[in-house]
């Protein structure tokens, strides 16, 4: 395992969560190429970054906070191209906070080094569960 690749593919993954969580469309865009495709199963499938970038605003602008966490990276890769398979647990929030849905699953993802970064060049998301979070906010101050 090459630790420098797998930090660089885990600072294009960190970018994705943040830029999501934070509502940061131009970070978020950072993390993909330009012809990029993104294939998210029964949610969707995108051709481009500002496709992907703009549908995934869209879907998270009826939601308050959200937490993507992105762990278990098992990352491979030689030269300028790289294969990468992490878990991703998602919880979006509603904006009142009382109830939320959480989505489980992993992404794997060609990345390919640009001039500027790492970037996916492909992906592939696997739902794996789905749920409503109620009661989120019971017991809490």
């Amino acid at each position: 395992m090459n630790s420098s690749l797998t930090q660089d593919v885990s600072d294009v993954l960190v970018r994705y969560a943040t830029g999501i969580d934070r509502r940061d469309w131009a970070l978020f865009r950072t993390c993909f190429t330009e012809d990029c495709d993104a294939d998210y199963g029964d949610i969707g499938r995108w051709h481009g970054a500002d496709a992907i970038t703009a549908w995934m605003d869209e879907a998270h602008q009826r939601w308050g906070a959200t937490m993507h966490r992105i762990t278990n990276q098992a990352v491979s890769g030689e030269g300028d191209r790289a294969t990468s398979r992490s878990y991703v647990d998602a919880l979006l929030i509603s904006p009142d906070g009382r109830t939320g849905t959480r989505a489980v699953g992993y992404y794997d993802d060609n990345l390919v080094r640009t001039d500027e970064s790492w970037k996916i060049a492909w992906r592939q998301f696997v739902l794996v569960s789905f749920r409503r979070e109620p009661g989120l906010t019971d017991g809490a101050p």
